[in-house]
């Protein structure tokens, strides 16, 4: 079991439950579309956000960002040492950095004592393109490179005795990347951050996401996830959710079931299946909702579902638990299955 670290009001790691993280696409300095897009992470499941912090102007706004947002905050910091210790300063509850890219032993000395005197964690990694070159010349790209360079940072910050470290070694390329953090797992105890680095549009990076880090939340390794896309972020944690509820890590919430589509389907069960799916999304209740096209794939291939409906040209019938319960006029079966969806989750 990895160590357990604790970030602003969360922990992460050592059994604690899979922490969810996304990233603005505003900088801090751009205020209100930063706390508007934190608040809309938050709405969406996010648990902890991250942002990229470039200028003084980013250190100064972590203050107020702070105060309208109890979600943890991370500073996301490269080259400038000086930024590290103004976000730490600021107030921010985790930072991402490297210390080989902040310059001299004396900066990385200092940013160490910082995070030590208020207790805050640093996230240390490396992907494809921060490969340590000794590691590059000796290995090649690879699992053993990644990780080896993730290991040479992190050193750099337990020598000077900072100890609440999380480690990432991020690939775009999936099977690298579950290579790379089944080998990292094996080397270290600390928490690990999952995620495929620059996995591209919405759909192949949805693809991405789910294999690499599904494949390795499988095997218990990883304890926290970031689905990267170039997308709105808050898609980033709708995937990364489904990717939890896929695996049954997370239990609370309406599973929707649905059957694929063929020759006797005669209703329009594909558009229901979006309705009732969107009508049900916000719900924190753990409830399998089954919706079938045919009575062929009706109760008796859904029957562990808690309850659902099978449609027809002209009727539709409602289950629960594999048994009929109802029959409905198909143009009042949206209206009579959600009135019985909600009498479930009372």
């Amino acid at each position: 079991m990895s160590k357990k670290v604790k970030i602003g009001n969360l922990y992460i790691g050592g059994g604690e439950k899979i922490a969810v993280q996304s990233m603005t696409t505003f900088k801090p300095s751009d205020i209100d579309n930063t706390i508007n897009q934190i608040n809309a992470l938050k709405q969406a499941g996010c648990d902890i956000v991250r942002f990229s912090v470039q200028t003084t102007e980013d250190v100064n706004a972590i203050k107020i960002i702070k105060k309208s947002t109890d979600i943890p905050l991370v500073a996301d910091i490269h080259f400038d040492y000086k930024l590290a210790l103004g976000a730490i300063e600021s107030g921010v509850d985790k930072i991402r950095i490297n210390p080989g890219n902040i310059g001299s032993d004396e900066n990385v000395k200092a940013v160490a004592s910082a995070l030590k005197e208020r207790g805050i964690p640093v996230r240390v990694g490396a992907n494809t393109g921060s490969i340590e070159k000794e590691f590059y010349a000796k290995y090649g790209r690879n699992e053993i490179s990644l990780v080896e360079s993730a290991l040479k940072n992190v050193a750099v910050l337990e020598n000077q005795g900072v100890e609440n470290i999380v480690i990432s070694v991020k690939a775009s390329d999936v099977n690298l990347m579950i290579k790379s953090y089944e080998y990292l797992a094996t080397k270290t105890n600390y928490p690990l951050h999952l995620g495929v680095t620059e996995a591209g549009t919405f759909q192949s990076g949805v693809i991405k996401n789910s294999i690499g880090i599904g494949a390795l939340l499988a095997k218990n390794i990883g304890d926290t996830i970031r689905v990267s896309l170039s997308a709105d972020p808050v898609l980033e944690v709708e995937t990364a959710k489904n990717i939890l509820r896929a695996l049954d890590i997370e239990k609370d919430f309406v599973d929707i079931i649905s059957c694929p589509t063929c020759g006797r389907c005669e209703w329009d069960c594909m558009a229901f299946a979006e309705e009732i799916s969107a009508l049900t999304k916000s719900v924190k209740k753990k409830l399998k909702v089954a919706i079938m096209g045919c009575v062929v794939n009706g109760p008796g291939e859904a029957k562990d579902a808690d309850i659902g409906i099978a449609g027809g040209l002209d009727n539709a019938v409602i289950f629960k638990n594999g048994e009929i319960y109802k029959r409905v006029k198909i143009e009042n079966a949206k209206e009579e299955f959600y009135k019985e969806i909600k009498n479930c989750l009372k």
